[in-house]
């Protein structure tokens, strides 16, 4: 697999931890103050997740691109 390759599966991880957030978001609502508690927590999780997929996809995606800066978090 190549980095390319891989960059896709990242964003297509990204846009269905995007849908969970979504659907979670919309339950908030209707949801008691413990279970709202829960939910809030795994919106956390899922965000940070999302935003890392999202990440790591565009440096996949550009990590052999002469020019490219790469995210410093994701550089040893």
């Amino acid at each position: 697999m190549t980095l390319r390759e891989l960059s896709k599966e990242y964003k297509r991880n990204e846009e269905a931890l995007r849908q969970r957030v979504k659907e979670l978001q919309g339950a908030l609502p209707s949801l008691d103050r413990e279970e709202r508690s829960r939910v809030e927590d795994r919106l956390r999780i899922l965000t940070a997740m999302q935003r890392e997929a999202r990440e790591l996809g565009a440096l996949c995606e550009r990590y052999y691109d002469r020019g490219y800066r790469r995210n410093g978090k994701y550089t040893l």
